[in-house]
């Protein structure tokens, strides 16, 4: 490989404790960090969507990235925190005089892969098995290649198509704006270098916890030491009339979405049914595909019950503007049709031309499987502590996952992506051996209607809602209080005050609502003089 110098900065233009990027070319930067006196190079954008990380922030030695918050160490640019499955590259630094002096590859590359280790059975004979390869499985087998496991690795899957990136089938795959080798997460190769089995269209039937055996429906079986149970969720159905007509979807896997796009190019007229992120998603993609698009709706406004109904009236008005017809506090009573589905009719009466319905209204933990285990919660999910144990020897991480959330002690089971990945990485390490306990906070963004709407933490209930700036405007902040603290926030256009708010939350320093009802509080130099005192402590 060769390799150039480039004259990236003055030592000059680094203070302590800051960082800043520098272009190499076109969508090429390199960012300087400067901790404890040393100056460190490492690539400038997020590998996972390209976000520019100098907009984020940087904390102690933490990096956030603005857009989705993935987190790098800054000194080596190894990942800390998922969405992204990659490490940032990290550059050799020279000073020459006051000139900081990097040493870049040619061609430049600002992202790495991980650092991962290869089956050796003569090292390591035992079995770990995960079935489900969505956001947990996936992290957790690369976690345990990253940690040194050298045993086999075997990630089942009763779909036909390698790991894939969930969020975007509602976004940006619905569009039309990107297909399936654009929601890969990895390549097939990634895979088989790095000794990770994938047991395609297999479907798992049992588990025999006491003799560590998981059974298949084609009357195979196989034996493991240790196992993971991270299968998500599967899609509620309505039990009505009609139900069973074609053309009628829900959206969990690529091949509902695939259904789902295909059926869409024959339709004008399209009934969605719920109003959760997935269903309003699907809303906002049909409508950028000029479709006619009516919401069905128990609730008042979209979110009430996740964000409250001012935010909720943002949300609708927004999707009013943009071309959907709303059916609120409205229940379906039957679908109408002769072989396809052709009317919606409603508890009410009315009646809802439809060419095609999808079903957003929540899932249930995918966990049938399971039922003679003894692992089973009412709900169908797997109570686990936290470190993701729910047994000897078996784990369970993402949307089957109940546990008590270390800040509040809240027990919650939590279905989003970038928290299912964090959960994965958890439970991965403590599979390798590595004590781990579950120190994360769950974030979730949605993008629609033109908001680039940001969540961190998890309030199932609150007894208030403090607001900064202004929801009319599409540019605020608003903290969900319960038992006087802060149990999640939600923003717009506020990107790098959503990166300072995680941290705070990560580091036990959330600001109390006292506090926060003062609107002159400023989150972003509250961390600024937390790490500074830090610094100065050290």
């Amino acid at each position: 490989m060769n390799f150039k110098d480039i004259v990236a900065a003055n030592i000059n233009d680094l203070n302590e404790g800051e960082m800043k990027s520098f272009d190499i070319a076109e969508d090429q930067k390199i960012l300087l960090v400067k901790i404890e006196g040393n100056i460190h190079a490492i690539g400038g954008l997020c590998p996972h969507y390209g976000a520019p990380l100098d907009e984020g922030i940087l904390s102690g030695d933490r990096i956030v990235c603005p857009w989705h918050h993935a987190a790098y160490d800054a000194r080596s640019g190894n990942l800390k925190e998922p969405p992204s499955l990659d490490a940032l590259a990290h550059f050799e630094v020279r000073i020459d005089g006051e000139d900081v002096i990097v040493r870049v590859p040619e061609p430049f590359e600002g992202s790495r892969g991980p650092h991962m280790t290869k089956f050796d059975p003569e090292a390591d004979k035992r079995t770990f098995v995960i079935i489900g390869t969505g956001a947990a499985g996936n992290a957790a087998a690369q976690t345990l290649r990253e940690d040194g496991f050298k045993g086999r690795i075997v990630m089942i899957t009763h779909e036909n198509r390698l790991p894939y990136d969930r969020p975007q089938l509602s976004k940006e795959f619905m569009e039309g704006k990107s297909d399936e080798a654009a929601v890969q997460l990895r390549p097939e190769e990634f895979y088989r270098e790095h000794d990770i089995e994938l047991m395609f269209q297999t479907k798992v039937i049992g588990v025999d916890i006491a003799k560590k055996v998981i059974s298949f429906e084609n009357g195979e079986s196989i034996s493991y030491d240790k196992a993971l149970i991270a299968t998500g969720g599967i899609p509620r159905r309505l039990d009505i009339p009609g139900a069973d007509l074609e053309n009628i979807f829900t959206l969990r896997s690529f091949n509902d979405a695939d259904k789902i796009f295909q059926a869409s190019e024959k339709a004008d007229n399209i009934v969605i049914v719920g109003s959760g992120f997935i269903a309003m998603e699907t809303a906002n993609a049909f409508r950028e595909r000029k479709k006619c698009v009516t919401v069905v709706t128990r609730e008042a406004v979209p979110f009430e019950a996740a964000l409250g109904p001012e935010l909720g009236k943002m949300f609708r008005n927004l999707h009013e503007r943009n071309g959907v017809d709303f059916k609120f506090q409205a229940e379906s009573d039957r679908f109408e049709g002769e072989r396809d589905v052709q009317t919606v009719v409603l508890k009410n009466g009315d009646r809802i031309k439809a060419d095609m319905v999808v079903l957003g209204v929540g899932v249930t933990p995918a966990t049938d499987f399971l039922r003679d285990s003894g692992l089973l919660m009412p709900d169908g999910s797997i109570r686990v502590d936290d470190h993701f144990r729910a047994g000897p020897d078996i784990f369970a991480a993402g949307d089957v996952a109940t546990f008590a959330e270390w800040r509040t002690g809240e027990e919650v089971r939590i279905e989003h992506w970038r928290t299912a990945e964090q959960q994965g990485f958890v439970a991965g390490r403590n599979m390798a051996g590595i004590d781990t306990p579950y120190r994360g906070v769950p974030f979730f963004w949605t993008n629609q209607v033109g908001l680039y709407f940001r969540y961190v933490g998890h309030a199932k209930r609150w007894d208030e809602i403090i607001f900064h700036g202004d929801s009319a405007r599409l540019d605020f902040i608003a903290f969900y209080v319960r038992a006087n603290q802060v149990h999640a926030a939600a923003a717009n256009n506020r990107e790098k005050e959503m990166d300072v708010i995680e941290e705070l939350m990560r580091l036990g320093k959330m600001p109390n609502p006292d506090r926060l009802r003062d609107k002159s509080v400023n989150l972003v130099n509250l961390l600024n003089d937390l790490n500074s005192r830090l610094r100065q402590a050290a």
